[in-house]
């Protein structure tokens, strides 16, 4: 029963510290470049198809309370490719808090060059939080422990996507409102802050059948600094991925994904912390990914590969 309520408090404590100023409050993920739909709505409709992913996230593997996030996401170029739709579906879990979140997206393209487009695009939706914090047993009367409410808090953001065959770049910032957390205002929960993020990625020319995929995801908040994750993946055949990531001050990793068809592809990935304390009680953290793209049937042939 001791060892349950310290890997509690332990759950609280890292809690607390990711949604404190000092600290980034959304959640990682070592796919990002699989998941840019939720954090850039500029991205809806790019594929050029109906597209579709599912990715899960255990992180801390073999510590109690540990954060588990499921992203769903699905999108698609509507009114003759001009626009794009999306919504995105997250659910994320550490220790007894859970918050489920909504987003509709939509993107307008602009075309730069001949082969150059620009997407804006704005999102809008919500995060339901739901808390059970009430079963945590503590030593003293913390007002932190229990001054977060359940509750929806609606939300808007925007961003701005430039792409062509083999590069994107894009500028974000899905979440404007600085939603508060609590009902009492006591504690060290203070609320949502503001996120952006840059994202980058390229695909070079195949020689020998292999083909060098490096991307890119810089995250900045509001006294906080700013993270990048960065990763080199090698793409062999158009079908095998093979990858390393590292994450400032915070992460190493591998990637490895297949593409089974031009519609179907899978991938996981595992990362270790080496800076945060945690990384000496747990086995790591994984992902599985699957993405699944609807071509039209009606076209014989993909017009231009999909590269990201």
């Amino acid at each position: 029963m001791n060892t349950y309520k310290k890997t509690i408090k332990l759950s609280i404590a890292a809690l607390l510290i990711s949604c404190s100023v000092v600290a980034q409050q959304d959640a990682m993920y070592t796919h990002y470049a699989f998941n840019t739909l939720n954090v850039n709505p500029g991205y809806a409709g790019s594929r050029g198809v109906a597209s579709a992913t599912l990715l899960h996230r255990s992180q801390w593997v073999g510590f109690e309370g540990a954060p588990t996030t499921q992203t769903l996401t699905l999108h698609s170029p509507v009114f003759k490719e001009s626009f794009g739709t999306g919504l995105s579906v997250i659910n994320d879990n550490i220790g007894p808090l859970n918050t489920t979140s909504f987003y509709l997206d939509l993107s307008y393209k602009l075309r730069i060059t001949q082969a150059a487009k620009l997407a804006v695009g704005i999102k809008g939706g919500g995060n339901f939080i739901q808390n059970n914090l009430n079963n945590v047993s503590t030593q003293s009367s913390d007002p932190s422990f229990f001054g977060i409410s359940n509750s929806f808090n609606p939300n808007i953001g925007a961003g701005a996507y430039l792409y062509k065959e083999r590069w994107y770049l894009g500028f974000s910032a899905p979440r404007f409102m600085e939603n508060s957390f609590t009902s009492n205002g006591a504690g060290g929960v203070e609320g949502e802050k503001r996120h952006y993020f840059f994202i980058a990625g390229y695909i070079s020319k195949a020689k020998h059948k292999v083909q060098f995929k490096p991307t890119m995801f810089i995250k900045a908040t509001e006294s906080a600094p700013i993270e990048a994750d960065l990763t080199a993946m090698f793409v062999l055949d158009k079908k095998l991925e093979l990858g390393i990531m590292g994450r400032t001050g915070d992460a190493l990793g591998a990637l490895i994904g297949y593409n089974f068809t031009n519609q179907l592809r899978v991938g996981y990935s595992f990362d270790w912390s080496f800076v945060n304390a945690t990384g000496r009680y747990n086995a790591g953290s994984h992902e599985v990914m699957l993405r699944y793209d609807l071509i039209n049937p009606n076209k014989d042939k993909i017009h231009s590969p999909r590269y990201f």
